[in-house]
């Protein structure tokens, strides 16, 4: 494709071919576990932390669980290639985003190298054990080290071009070795286990001490396996492939944890409790042989052709991550090729196979260049570090997609939330530090790969990010006043929205001598650059001569501002910060086109982000003569009686203070209300004749709608619901905005960096 095509057609969306099933998807998973954790890391665990090795594994057991809900969840609602990377980047967009996915990229790739290194052992092995002769010739032409690194580049090449070939070969393969291997395992298993059953007090005695190294061991030895517990992510880098992906995800990510879990620790309590050599405790033996110590463990309690079964498990153990790792690797780059965080030419798709065949290849390159120069730990311990972090940053990016996108559902929601998400962050970020005192030489080898990446996107690929988001371009202000006390906006999108708008915001302005600034946002066309949006300007102007006209025959000064943006919503937040608004003044239009948002897209937005004090109008009757505060005490509804107050003396209109209770509720909740209602008349309204009622009904919402009926305009507070909770303003707000008789404003208090650093300092 010539470069003008590719740029024709970047608008268009790359996508991949779904030909993965439930087994395939599930046994991609357990391909990814089911090698690096018993074949290669299981005997350089035990030497780290001893018998104590096996309460390593169960532990990262837990701590994958709660990370493997998040991407159950996260997947199922956003099945695209790229896994973890593609949620923190939704979660995290910039340079978060951009490093999510250089350090997946890479932490994939040295996983790729791991296991080739590891196939490599094996095959030597192999090789040593029943092919010894020509295993000889190679070692005296090549020595050991050649021999492995001549594996290596073989086997790593063999399955870099079954990856090419295409997704569906790699999943058809991934389950025959799977399969394969798990019998393997379970032979291996067998004969340890009547070895154990026969002398007991021996199997017993090889667990103690449980912590020969003490109990930090165990954490170290946590960092350094966890790479083994990692393949539900290769799931998900998979998912653009994988048939009905919100059905199919979830259980293949929690088929594959359990499968995996299983085994390793059966194997693991196994390789300890069955070894019996002289004078050296088994965990002692397995640390000595590494990543070759089911090998040795084998030929210690097993028959000759179980050894074989065993070096042939090992075999294809290996192969099997590394298959299902390369497939999740490329699956990233092709991802970041795909958001041009990487050259274009790594999203690019293979005609006939449709597979991303430059991104298998150049993430093949890397492995392989990683794999002959690296020790194995340094490369297990960097590979479990980059991905501890980047796990720890899925879980975080779970509570901010809920908080920003409650829109994206999948079929999947995580238990116990958000408590899950957040052990899982604290487990995560405290094995990646664990891992320091390990090998400090994988978290310089991580914090170099990173500070490269930053290099990289500060210099090339943030620029061209920069260049395709969503723009805002602010126009000059006209008019206003110098030092106001308050600072009001107020964004205006509907002509019929001026009066009743400006009705509000008019006597807040008078009574706490502020500045109202009233702004139009012009949408321009996502595809035109925001510059030469500028010939659009002329639409925001009618609007803001009406404001400025109405203002005048108020007698108020206004000032007026016109911006232009790819997102309204953007305009409107650019505003507030541009003129460090405290208040923000803005209608709702009515109920949403899409089930997706509450309020309204824009709405839903200036909730969620509450970017300083916020007044939402949902008009219905006007003018306002009658009003009504419906309020359970709390900042919000402090905040809605401040405002309230000006209001009422402007419009000449009664104010009625309310608070509402469920039926069966005791009557000690009806005094605590009245109660509260009185602190509110002596603080809000001295001096301003008020009436004061309780409400009734089965809901507190019911009540507070079905009341609405005698009244021009109801005022509420937006509930304090708990850190992160999904709704944007809380139950009660959001069903009497939706089903009050009258109009209804929805006050939302800002408590951001310092309530503006104490209202610009003690004002």
């Amino acid at each position: 494709m010539t470069r003008s095509n590719q740029s024709r057609n970047r608008s268009e969306e790359v996508t991949l071919t779904r030909s993965l099933g439930l087994l395939d998807a599930t046994m991609i998973g357990v391909g990814g576990m089911i090698g690096a954790g018993i074949f290669v890391l299981t005997g350089i665990a035990a030497g780290v932390a001893g018998p104590a090795s096996i309460l390593a594994f169960a532990l990262n057991g837990v701590v994958t669980l709660l990370t493997a809900l998040c991407y159950a969840e996260l997947t199922s609602c956003l099945p695209r290639a790229g896994g973890g990377y593609t949620f923190i980047r939704r979660a995290f967009p910039g340079i978060v985003g951009f490093l999510s996915g250089w350090g997946l990229w890479f932490a994939y790739t040295v996983a790729c190298s791991l296991y080739a290194a590891g196939l490599a052992s094996y095959v030597r092995e192999f090789l040593s054990l029943y092919l010894g002769t020509f295993q000889q010739l190679v070692d005296s032409l090549l020595g050991a080290h050649g021999a492995i690194i001549l594996y290596t580049l073989f086997m790593g090449s063999i399955f870099i071009g079954l990856n090419a070939w295409g997704a569906a070969a790699t999943g058809k393969t991934e389950n025959v070795i799977t399969i394969a291997k798990i019998f393997a395992l379970g032979v291996f298993a067998l004969f340890g286990l009547l070895v154990a059953f026969r002398t007991p007090a021996e199997s017993i005695g090889a667990f103690t001490p449980f912590f020969p190294r003490g109990i930090p061991a165990v954490f170290i030895a946590m960092g350094l396996t966890f790479i083994a517990f990692q393949g539900y992510d290769l799931i998900a880098t998979a998912s653009e492939e994988i048939k009905r992906p919100e059905r199919t995800i979830p259980r293949a990510i929690v088929f594959a944890l359990v499968i995996a879990v299983s085994i390793y620790l059966l194997i693991v309590f196994v390789s300890l409790a069955s070894v019996r050599v002289e004078g050296m405790a088994s965990w002692q033996f397995l640390g000595k042989y590494k990543e070759t110590a089911i090998v040795r463990a084998a030929q210690n309690f097993m028959p000759a052709f179980g050894v074989v079964l065993i070096v042939l498990g090992g075999l294809l153990s290996t192969m099997s991550a590394l298959n299902a790792t390369i497939l999740a690797s490329s699956r990233v780059a092709f991802s970041m090729g795909r958001d041009r965080w990487l050259p274009a030419f790594f999203s690019v798709i293979h005609r006939a196979r449709r597979t991303p065949h430059l991104a298998i290849l150049a993430t093949g390159i890397l492995l392989l260049l990683v794999a002959i120069s690296l020790p194995i730990e340094a490369l297990g311990s960097a590979a479990s570090l980059i991905f501890l972090i980047t796990f720890a940053f899925v879980n975080l990016s779970l509570i901010v997609i809920r908080r920003k996108h409650p829109e994206l559902r999948g079929g999947f929601r995580i238990p116990l939330y958000p408590v899950v998400p957040f052990v899982g962050l604290a487990a995560n970020i405290g094995l990646a530090v664990s891992q320091f005192w390990f090998r400090p030489v994988a978290w310089y080898l991580v914090i170099g790969w990173m500070l490269a990446g930053y290099i990289v996107y500060q210099s090339y690929f943030g620029r061209i990010t920069e260049k395709e988001k969503p723009k805002v371009l602010p126009l000059p202000a006209i008019g206003g006043i110098k030092s106001p006390k308050m600072r009001i906006l107020v964004p205006i999108g509907n002509p019929d929205n001026v009066a009743p708008l400006l009705d509000i915001a008019l006597p807040i302005a008078r009574e706490f001598k502020g500045l109202i600034t009233v702004v139009s946002v012009v949408k321009v066309p996502r595809q035109t650059p925001i510059e030469e949006g500028l010939r659009f300007a002329h639409h925001g102007r009618s609007i803001l001569d009406a404001a400025t006209a109405y203002a005048s025959k108020k007698a108020f000064k206004i000032r007026t501002r016109i911006s232009l943006a790819h997102r309204v919503v953007d305009g409107i937040l650019d505003t507030v910060e541009r003129e460090e608004s405290d208040l923000l003044i803005a209608g709702w239009k009515g109920y949403p086109s899409s089930a997706s948002y509450v309020f309204g897209e824009i709405t839903d937005h200036l909730l969620r982000q509450n970017p300083c004090d916020l007044v939402v109008l949902k008009r219905s009757r006007y003018p306002f003569k009658k009003i009504m505060l419906a309020t359970g005490g709390g900042p919000n509804a402090e905040l809605a009686s401040r405002l309230l107050k000006p209001l009422a003396k402007e419009h000449k209109a009664t104010v009625t203070l309310a608070t509402a209770l469920p039926e069966q509720r005791p009557r000690a909740y009806e005094l605590r209300g009245r109660q509260i209602l009185s602190e509110i008349e002596a603080k809000s309204f001295s001096g301003f004749p008020t009436d004061k009622i309780v409400l009734k009904g089965k809901t507190i919402a019911g009540a507070i709608a079905r009341a609405s009926k005698v009244y021009d305009l109801v005022v509420i507070g937006a509930s304090r619901e708990p850190f992160l909770r999904k709704i944007i303003a809380g139950e009660i707000p959001v069903k009497v905005a939706r089903f009050s008789h009258a109009s209804v404003i929805l006050v939302k208090r800002y408590e951001g960096p310092l309530k503006k650093w104490f209202k610009r300092t003690f004002g």
